[in-house]
């Protein structure tokens, strides 16, 4: 993508990328309830979390920024970009030669109690790279498939169940669906997909208001609120949906609805109530959006939610989005991470929670050095990464989409502690060189931690739909602090 206008090419390939969405979406709707594939005997691995936490750097947050840091370069008008791999100098963590970048100085504080991990790696996807690439990493297939693949969450949510009855088992914390250029995309994959509507995300885009959601509207009496939800059962059963989907899918929404108002009704909804925090616990987590949904997930993990997904939110060309002023960006979303991040971990270690709850930061792909909206953007990039030159302080940072390597972190859930794992190259391509963890076999790790086997499959359509893709995914046992083979 060479500038913040989409090409032409682009929008119709966004377009025909949506209508085969919306056709598998549509397919999924009329199916049957799934059933547990059992042509193989399948042996679910002992679990060492029961909870997931997924921090979610929406929109493609640079690997040489964050936590594979190299050589740093300062600005000054005249630098070759071509020669630029960091914006910013690394700094120690509390782990005895494992470095991060500037501005993480309190997640580095608490790296002794988690794993960086190096060489996640992406496939290329083609043009429409946000879109696609965050329907694969969080479902773990490639767009489009024929049904609609199911959230990682709402694979925990159907296997697993909800720890706690009132608390839904998926929850969303962060993301605004409506509102801006790649909704519809958004929407594709933060779904149960054929799971049915029960599974799927109970979504909450801004954190403060968490407690509106679930409470019943204001001045309505539960007796008034009682006849409501009768008649919503009555008009979903006459509705058209009754014609257009299976009675399973119809039956999972009404069951989706009732498990919301059974939350409206019960004690734990005050878990959903920021303002119940100590002023001064808030004040550490308040650093914006993000920070409020990592204190979000925080309560609703101690409530018994089983994955809870709090996003930095991806709308275009703002926040990981880089695709002008990438080094102030990037500076302005650490300073939203750092102190909810390393805040999040720390209570949970306080509690007791840290050693069952896995917490994992990634995002969809890094970033290499590359100005835009420059003249020269006809080239390619290749040449123009050779020519280009600094010419004002908006095109320091790194704006071009890389899937060469990424970076991860993970935090308890019995990963290995004050681990780097993975190595990438010094200089550029900065591609992974050791220990490759592609999308499949990250996914595989996540499930095997939560006790779910990465050949978990279901029977859709007559075959096999699996927890990672074609059921290949193998976890990386070496992140773990106990060998698990």
């Amino acid at each position: 993508m060479n500038n913040n206008n989409p090409t032409t090419d682009e929008i119709m390939q966004r377009r025909r990328f949506l209508a085969q969405l919306a056709g598998a979406g549509i397919t999924t709707l009329g199916m049957n309830e799934p059933r547990a594939f059992s042509a193989e005997k399948i042996e679910q691995p002992k679990a060492t979390a029961d909870c997931c936490i997924l921090l979610w750097m929406g929109g493609g947050m640079a690997g040489p920024e964050t936590f594979d840091p190299k050589r740093f370069t300062p600005y000054e008008v005249g630098v070759r970009s071509d020669s630029i791999l960091s914006t910013f100098p690394s700094i120690p963590t509390v782990v005895d030669g494992v470095r991060i970048s500037q501005g993480l100085e309190n997640v580095a504080k608490v790296m002794d109690r988690g794993t960086i991990v190096r060489s996640h790696r992406m496939p290329d996807l083609g043009t429409i790279l946000h879109s696609r690439h965050q329907y694969h990493w969080h479902t773990g297939y490639v767009p489009p498939q024929t049904v609609a693949a199911p959230h990682i969450g709402a694979w925990m949510a159907k296997v697993l169940g909800q720890r706690n009855p009132a608390i839904p088992a998926f929850i969303n914390i962060g993301q605004k669906l409506e509102g801006h250029g790649e909704s519809e995309e958004l929407k594709s994959f933060t779904t149960a997909g054929f799971f049915g509507g029960e599974y799927g995300p109970f979504n909450i885009p801004f954190p403060m208001e968490a407690a509106n959601s679930v409470r019943p509207p204001k001045g309505m009496t539960p007796q008034r609120f009682e006849s409501r939800m009768a008649r919503w059962r009555e008009m979903v059963q006459r509705s058209p949906i009754g014609d257009k989907t299976s009675d399973y899918h119809r039956d999972s929404i009404v069951r989706s609805m009732e498990n919301a108002y059974r939350l409206l009704s019960s004690p734990e909804r005050t878990a959903f109530e920021l303002e119940r925090e100590p002023k001064e616990v808030y004040d550490i987590y308040n650093t914006g959006r993000f920070g409020q949904g990592c204190l979000l997930a925080r309560r609703l993990a101690e409530s018994g939610a089983r994955f809870i997904e709090v996003t930095t939110e991806y709308v275009p060309f703002l926040h990981w989005d880089t695709h002008e002023n990438g080094h102030a960006t990037l500076a302005n979303m650490k300073q939203q991470i750092d102190r909810p991040i390393a805040q999040l971990v720390l209570d949970l270690e306080k509690r007791g929670m840290l050693d069952r709850t896995l917490v994992v930061l990634a995002t969809e792909f890094s970033r290499d050095m590359m100005i835009e909206g420059v003249p020269g953007s006809n080239a390619s990039d290749q040449s123009r990464a050779k020519s280009d030159l600094l010419k004002e302080p908006k095109h320091y940072g790194l704006h071009r989409h890389f899937t060469g390597s990424c970076s991860a972190v993970m935090f308890g859930g019995g990963v290995r502690k004050g681990h780097v794992h993975g190595v990438t190259a010094d200089e550029r391509p900065l591609i992974v060189t050791k220990d490759p963890v592609s999308i499949p076999d990250m996914h595989a790790t996540i499930f095997t931690a939560m006790g779910i086997s990465p050949k978990t499959a279901f029977d859709i359509e007559k075959r096999p739909f699996y927890a990672t893709e074609d059921g290949k995914g193998k976890s990386v046992d070496a992140i773990f602090q106990k060998s698990r083979s």
